[in-house]
Formats: C-alpha cells, structure tokens, sequence
C-alpha cells in the first residue's frame, strides 16, 4: 500500500511501514466498535437463528433381504431380477408422486400442512423426496447384491416421522409382493402364451404329417423297406405262380396226349367193332379177307402206338400215365395181331375146307355173336376218356384263378414299383416335415418345462419361500432431533461475524492515511522526534460521545437478549 505525505510543496509516494504486534493492538484498540458490533450482531442472528429453527427428528427402520429358502438347483428362479435391482425400481415407484401424495395427504399423518398452505403441492412433494426422505442400500460382504436397506425420514414431529417411516416400510412390502405377483403372472401368461402357440404349431404340423401319409401311403420313405419286402413277397409270388402256371401246362400237355391216345384207341376200337360187325353181315366176304383187312389195321395201329410211346418216352418218365397207357395199348394191339395172324392161319386152311362143305351144302352160317371183352374195353375207354377230359377242366379252372392271381400280383408290383420310385421324390420334403415337427415337439416340451418351473415359483411365492423383504429394525422413536445443531450454529455465526469485523476494521484502517504515532512518523520523515504534545479536546464533546456510544452499545445488546430470550422461550415452548 502506498500513502501520500505532504512536504514542501511535493507529493511523494511512500509504500506503509511493516506492522508488529503493537500497532495491530492499536488499530484493534482505535477500530474496535468495527470488530465488537458485526460479532454481537452475528452472535444474535446465530443464536435466534438457532433456536427459532425447528426440531427435526430422523426416524430409521432397516429391512433385510432374506434369500430365497429352496436352492436353486432345486427350483430355478423365473425372474432374472435380483432383489436388490427391484429395490431400486420400487424405489423410483414409492417415490413417485402419487404415492408420495398420498402419503402427505393422508388424514392420520397431514404432512407438511404449512408448506401445503403457502406452496404447491408438487413442490412440497419434491422436497420430501430430495431432503427429507433417505434410502440407503448396503452390500453383502460376499459381493451378492444387497442384504439389507435403510429407510430414514427427518420431520418436525417424531411421531409422524416414525409413522411416515413406518407407511414406507409397508409400501415397500407390499410393493414387492405387487411386484413378485405381477412379474410372476406375466411370466405365467407369457409361458401360457408361448405353450397356445406351441401347441396349436405342433398340432397343425402333426396334422400336415397325418394327410402327407394318407395321401403317400406306402410311399413315406420309413414305409419303403416295409413296401420293398411286400414287392420281393409279391415278386416271389409271382415266381411261384409262374411255376404253378408252367407245371399246369405241362399236366395239360400230359393230359391232352392221353386224352389223343384214348381218343385213337377209342377210334380204333369202333372200328374194329365195325369191322366185326360187317363181317357178321356180309357173308359174301371171304374170312380171309376180313381178317387181312384187320391184321393191316393192327398192324397200323401198332406202328402209330410204337411211334406216339417213343415221342412220349422222350418227354416225359416211364412212370407217367400216358406212357403206362400207351404201353398197354401198345401190348394190346401187338396180342391181338398176333392172335389173329395166328386165328388167320387157321381159319384159312379151315375155310377152305368149309367153302368146300358149303359149297355142298350150300347152307347160310348162322351171325357170329357180339364180342363181350371189345363192349367191356370200348366203356373202360369211355370212362378214360371222360376222366381225363375232368383233369382237363380242372386243370383249365386252376390255369384261369392263377392267372386272375398273377394280374393281381402284377399290378400289385407295379403298384409297389411307382410307390418306390416315387419315394425319392417325396423323401425331401417329408423329412422337412418331420423335422419341423420334431422342433415344435422339443419347443413343446421345452415351454412345458417352463410352465412346470413357472408354476414351481408361483407356489413358492405363494409360501413365501423365495426371496422376500422382512423388517430388521421397525421404525424407531426418536427421542432427540437430529438437527439443527444450533451450539454449532451460534459457534459458527460468531466466529463468521468476528472475522467479518476484523475484515471491517482493516478496511478502515487502510483507508485512514494518517500519522499514527512516533513509529509512522519516523518512518515516513526520517527526522528525528524531539518531543509530542498529546491530542487536547474537549470535554463536554468525549463525555457526550460516550455517552452516545454507552446508549448505542446498551440498546443493542438489551435488542440482542430481548431477541436471544424470545427464541429461546420459542424453541422450548415449541419442542413441548
């Protein structure tokens, strides 16, 4: 700082001395009106300040996170929100400002009556819930979440703080079972949901598979090794129907030349017969002749029968009837030639000695009788015949049902060969079929697990066996008010006001440039001082002012304890 001096005629700066401890004494003592009246005036404001403030008592009650009592590995939670998260989303919902209203409003607690009177309601709200209302969560040692919460609320009156306190507390239980239940119906009517869906998905795409195998019956590639069996069975039968067909042939072969054998030896016979019958009516024959006419048929008949048994023997066994009948025959017609080239022998010499006696006696012969054993043969012939005509018919009945068997067969296999073939066609899509419909089952069975699960938490909500609140501490009653401290206040306004005068009285003291004493004058000329004369003045004037600052000084500290007594008397009148 610098001070101007007047010498001579110049003004010279000159920078202020160096203070000590003696001349902050004196400008303590020259200012001290500046120092002791902000601090009597600060100690006032503090004091009325303090006491006029009103009690504020902190109710607390502290609630537990009880985990859930079945393990998870037994029972896994449907809800993947912790509870300590959910703390804090009901924290948001308490705090809102329908419930805080309802809370202020509420007949049995009337908070905030002055506030509501002078304010809006939705300031007195946001003040409630920024200042006066506290949550304070506390972590687990073991880093799992939360295990316990605080809940405090500071008010003028205990009782209403405690109730206040305690209406939280019951908003926060109940808000958690609101919430449990109603997270826990969502899940159940999402899983409810899901489960429709599935179900309806899983019952269309059965639906799908059930027409898709009706109309590709036997064409599904599970029903190919099935179709490829019923082919070989009905291609092996086929075979055997073949077989049955060219056996029957051959019996029909067989049937068919004995039948031509019987037939020719039948004809044989009646013309023997005829023969025989000639020879009884025309007596102008000669025997020899006759006999000649039928050895030539004989030995016709055996020339025919030994070519028709060597055509027969080169087909078939010597066992087989034809062959046996064709034999006999054959025997047969070789006796009788023989018997008659020998009877022709006979009779020849013989008739020529009878057409010498007939000539004589010129007399007719009598007619020969019917030949019995060719009657006999000629219906054992007969009935051959028609036996073997019945084989015929039979056989024939048996050839029309195999064949009627193998159309049937054949147009199964043909049936089976298009199913097979069209297999592969149908092969990829019904495989996608399939496996959408083995997804919709997993899905299916998978929701249904779900559901099990889901209605597993809804009964250990039900017991309350899951993670739950429970009060720890309930709301407390306080006895003393948390704030104001009011001895800190009046401490705190008083040391305020005192460096406040003491900041007053430097500023005055940097303002005043004037001499002080011999240090300044020294300091500022450099002369040497030979003597002082002290400050003469009048005494009627320094009794007055006294008097004037005894008046002043008097008055304020009787303001200041008249103050200091009415907030006292209104601080314990209140707090009774």
């Amino acid at each position: 700082m610098t001070a101007t001096f007047e010498h001579v005629s110049n003004y010279v700066p000159v920078s202020r001395r160096p203070l000590d401890l003696e001349d902050y004494i004196d400008i303590a003592r020259r200012h001290r009106n500046w120092v002791a009246g902000p601090t009597l005036a600060g100690i006032v404001i503090a004091t009325v300040v303090a006491f006029v403030m009103p009690n504020v008592y902190v109710s607390q009650a502290e609630m537990e996170i009880t985990p859930a009592q079945v393990s998870e590995t037994i029972v896994k939670s449907t809800v993947n929100q912790r509870l300590n998260d959910r703390i804090i989303q009901m924290e948001q919902e308490i705090l809102s400002r329908t419930v805080l209203s309802q809370i202020i409003q509420d007949p049995r607690l009337d908070l905030y009556k002055p506030e509501r009177a002078k304010e809006p309601l939705e300031d007195v709200i946001e003040k409630m819930r920024t200042n006066d209302i506290k949550i304070k969560i506390e972590s687990s040692a073991d880093n799992r979440g939360a295990s316990a919460f605080f809940i405090s609320f500071q008010y003028p009156d205990r009782t209403k703080a405690r109730d206040t306190v305690q209406a939280l507390v019951t908003k926060f239980t109940d808000q958690n079972q609101v919430t449990q239940s109603t997270g826990m119906t969502v899940v159940k009517n999402l899983v409810h949901d899901e489960l429709s869906d599935a179900k309806a998905k899983l019952d269309q795409l059965n639906e799908q598979i059930t027409n898709f195998r009706l109309e590709n019956a036997g064409k599904l590639p599970e029903q190919a090794s099935f179709t490829i069996a019923q082919l070989t069975s009905l291609q092996g039968k086929s075979a055997t129907i073949n077989d049955s067909l060219n056996r029957l042939a051959q019996e029909r072969i067989q049937y068919d030349t004995r039948l031509q054998s019987l037939e020719s030896q039948k004809e044989l016979r009646e013309k023997f017969d005829q023969e025989d019958a000639a020879s009884n009516t025309e007596f102008a024959t000669p025997l020899v002749k006759q006999q000649s006419q039928r050895l030539q048929t004989l030995n016709a008949a055996i020339e025919k029968g030994e070519s028709d048994l060597a055509m027969l023997k080169r087909n078939y066994r010597p066992s087989f009837p034809a062959v046996r009948d064709a034999e006999t025959a054959l025997a047969e017609y070789r006796k009788q030639r023989d018997e008659l080239q020998k009877k022709q022998d006979d009779e020849f010499a013989k008739a020529q000695a009878d057409a010498a006696d007939a000539a004589k006696s010129a007399k007719p012969k009598p007619a020969p009788k019917t030949n019995a054993t060719n009657a006999l043969a000629m219906n054992k012939l007969e009935s051959d015949i028609d036996a073997v005509k019945a084989q015929i018919k039979s056989l024939e009945l048996q050839r029309e049902a195999l064949i009627a068997d193998q159309q049937r067969a054949n147009k199964e296999i043909d049936a089976d060969e298009g199913r097979i073939a069209a297999t592969s066609g149908l092969e990829a899509k019904y495989e996608d079929l399939r496996a959408n419909q083995k997804a919709a089952a997993d899905k299916y069975l998978e929701i249904q697990r779900k559901q099990e699960l889901t209605d597993q938490n809804s009964d250990l909500l039900q017991r309350k066996a899951g993670e739950n609140l429970e009060v720890l501490d309930v709301p407390s009653l306080p006895n003393k008010p948390s704030k104001p401290n009011r001895w800190l206040i009046v401490g705190a306004g008083t040391a305020i006001s005192f460096i406040l005068g003491l900041a007053l009285a430097g500023l005055q003291e940097a303002k005043d440039t004037s001499l002080k004493n011999l240090k300044d004058v020294r300091a500022y000329t450099n002369l040497p001082v030979l003597s002082s004369i002290p400050l003469l003045e009048n005494t009627m004037l320094v009794r007055r002012k006294r008097r004037f600052a005894y008046l002043g000084w008097s008055a304020a500290i009787i303001v200041g304890l008249l103050a200091v007594s009415a907030a006292l008397y209104y601080h314990y009148t209140s707090a009774v």
